[in-house]
């Protein structure tokens, strides 16, 4: 086997090697692989790909790449079979996500996530902080600064591709939140937790004090410091204030720090958002974390909709990846209510994945139209077989149209207009046989 003469991607591209994973992913990207080399040299391309996650198929995330949808799974207390969950990771593959997040919160975590890593070939990532409190089992003020970068070690060594670190939040942002009056405050779960040891301890955030620690680590097993939004606005209220505008500006600091390393870097974006606030959002953070690619959960474009949220991020990922964000969490319709059933799961997939796809049609990304244009001709001829072909959810649209066929030439028309059909009208005038419609 030849020795691998890179430490992480960001590496290789820097001494102007093309790695196989640049290669796989140019292919994919309808792109050459020196301009994926370009783009990660400069930190606006990354390609999660830990050393020891073998089985992964890698993809991009960054600039003028197709936008890429991350699924979040894992148990909890009051959800807790493991088989379930891997159901859902194999489905939400099957469907095209290409990263799956494991934000276990309950039981022995490390079988899974090793198993995600030796099975899954969607990119893993992890949230270290969830798995402390679990890990060692030991309530959250008596950890050390040194147990959750351990923490942070056994996930790298487990084959994980992306953390998410809260190193932006520190002890001035917890004197922020206590004098701003946020309406929601911390939504994060994982800022949450900083922030509560920060508050029972009196230390500073171990994420942000150790940061050059968790770097090195991350930076020998080419793991992608996935920079958390701690203060990420919970509510439209809270949008685009001084706490989440601060902790963007120190994330800004955080993402060059990173690359001095060679190590590769995503920043996370806002979860509520006005729709006119969103473009706005993106262009900011391209502009305080010099073009590294964005991560937004959503955003959620108003918070009433309960039940439908996955539509209200749809809207709101639409709008934020067509201005920049490169990378879309999926939202389901259990968001703030429970967690995610396998239909629900399904649901936020499609939901974001419509998300992306329309924006990156707006980005001009190369060959992002021609599914919908392929579409358009088999819609035209009124060829249902290749309609199918084209689906997002070829499954779906299918039963739709074989519970509800119209009474006679089903080849043609819907039971939406029978004989009325534009189509079939257009097609009968133009090729000039008769309208038969009575």
């Amino acid at each position: 086997m030849k020795k691998r003469v890179f430490q992480t991607q960001m590496d290789a591209a820097r001494k102007g090697i093309i790695t196989k994973e640049m290669e796989a992913v140019a292919l994919k990207e309808n792109r050459t692989p020196e301009f994926i080399r370009a783009g990660l040299a400069n930190g606006t391309i990354v390609i999660p790909a830990n050393v020891n996650h073998k089985s992964l198929d890698p993809n991009g995330i960054g600039k003028k790449l197709k936008t890429k949808i991350n699924v979040n799974l894992g148990v909890s207390r009051d959800c807790k079979d493991y088989d379930i969950e891997m159901e859902k990771v194999m489905n939400a593959v099957n469907m095209g996500a290409e990263s799956i997040m494991d934000l276990s919160s309950h039981g022995d975590t490390e079988p899974f996530r090793k198993k995600l890593c030796s099975e899954c070939p969607a990119m893993i990532g992890t949230v270290p902080v969830y798995d402390a409190v679990i890990h060692y089992q030991r309530d959250l003020n008596t950890l050390t600064a040194k147990d959750f970068i351990d923490v942070v070690r056994l996930h790298a060594q487990n084959g994980v591709d992306f953390i998410t670190i809260h190193c932006g939040i520190t002890k001035k942002t917890v004197e922020q939140i206590k004098a701003n009056k946020r309406i929601m405050n911390i939504v994060s779960r994982g800022g949450s937790l900083i922030f509560a040891w920060m508050s029972m301890t009196g230390n500073e955030n171990p994420f942000y004090e150790y940061y050059d620690e968790i770097l090195d680590i991350c930076r020998e097993y080419d793991v992608t410091v996935s920079l958390g939004d701690a203060c990420r606005p919970g509510c439209l209220a809270d949008a685009s204030d001084m706490v989440q505008i601060d902790e963007l500006t120190r994330l800004g600091e955080l993402t060059q720090r990173a690359w001095d390393k060679d190590v590769q870097v995503m920043v996370e974006g806002p979860g509520h958002m006005p729709i006119d606030q969103i473009a706005a959002n993106m262009k900011i953070q391209e502009t305080i974390c010099k073009g590294a690619p964005f991560y937004v959960l959503g955003p959620l474009v108003t918070d009433i909709a309960p039940g439908y949220d996955h539509i209200t991020a749809a809207i709101g990922g639409a709008i934020a990846a067509s201005s920049g964000a490169a990378f879309l969490c999926y939202v389901t319709p259990a968001e703030h209510l429970a967690l995610p059933n396998i239909e629900d799961v399904k649901q936020g997939i499609i939901a974001s994945k419509i998300a992306a796809h329309a924006a990156d049609i707006a980005k001009g990304i190369p060959g992002a139209r021609d599914q919908d244009d392929r579409m358009a001709k088999a819609r035209r001829a009124l060829d249902w077989d290749a309609q199918w072909l084209e689906a997002l959810d070829p499954k779906t649209a299918k039963a739709i149209r074989d519970s509800r066929l119209p009474e006679d030439d089903h080849s043609e028309a819907c039971s939406m207009c029978g004989k009325f059909c534009a189509v079939r009208s257009i097609n009968k005038a133009l090729a000039g046989e008769t309208i038969d419609i009575l």
